[in-house]
């Protein structure tokens, strides 16, 4: 097995579905035939709760591999893939890991030991340009960016790219950016269009600009039954462009 691809799902911005396309990606791959694991660097911890883990009883989270170098801790075989879990206390890391030594560094020591087994990393990012999005970056082979289809979407993204440039110059010369994936976007909203076009415009010099991802109340129906939209509702348009998404990031070199 080839070493694992590892996304680093990335916006700055709250609210642009990252957290659903990460578990619905994931999934995708797995039913593809990949071994996939996410890691939830969120501390909000949307994603250990879509996955049905219950993030106020674990015993150890992602907070301890980065902050006390402990081995990941991976709980196996939810909907096909693994997920290192995390909680609120992974907020304390961040203040944390400012005096620490090698901090850039510890997401990927963490990742290093299990990345021959699997062939997919998916990392949930919060939202912010803070340090553990920094260190996602740092861990990360690709960077893939959910960009709402809302007119606000422009704001900053032109400094999330300017980090991805700064991480690619100094800590991680080989993270490529895999491409852009619109967002919550409906199709009967003027808006929308409008500003679809304008990311395909803006964004397709820089990378792939895939097909947009539905804005569907099925999605956060599915998380609440804490569950892939493809269990929850199969039949909905929104899986086969996740799936076709996940055909594009096999093809990732």
């Amino acid at each position: 097995m080839a070493q694992a691809k590892v996304i680093a799902l990335f916006n700055q911005a709250g609210g642009v579905g990252k957290t659903t396309i990460t578990l619905n990606l994931g999934y995708q791959l797995s039913r593809r035939g990949n071994k996939v694991m996410l890691i939830d660097i969120d501390p909000q911890a949307s994603l250990t709760l879509f996955m049905g883990v219950d993030s106020h009883t674990l015993e150890k989270t992602l907070f301890d591999a980065i902050v006390n170098e402990e081995p990941l801790s991976i709980h196996t075989n939810i909907h096909g893939m693994d997920i290192a879990p995390t909680n609120i206390n992974l907020s304390a890391a961040e203040l944390q890991l400012v005096n620490m030594d090698f901090r850039e560094i510890r997401l990927k020591d963490a990742i290093a030991p299990i990345k021959d087994s699997y062939d997919f990393i998916l990392i949930d990012c919060p939202p912010s340009l803070g340090l553990l999005s920094y260190i996602s970056l740092i861990a990360a082979t690709h960077v893939l960016v959910p960009i709402e289809t809302h007119y606000k979407a422009f704001e900053g993204t032109n400094l999330l790219l300017q980090t991805v440039a700064r991480v690619k110059k100094k800590g991680n010369r080989s993270l490529q950016i895999a491409g852009f994936v619109p967002s919550r976007y409906a199709a009967t909203n003027s808006q929308d269009q409008r500003t679809l076009k304008a990311i395909q415009e803006q964004f397709s010099a820089v990378s792939s600009v895939f097909d947009p991802v539905p804005r569907l109340t099925a999605f956060a129906d599915a998380s609440e039954k804490q569950v892939p939209l493809a269990v929850y509702d199969p039949k909905s348009s929104a899986v086969k462009i996740l799936d076709q998404l996940a055909a594009k990031m096999e093809e990732l070199n």
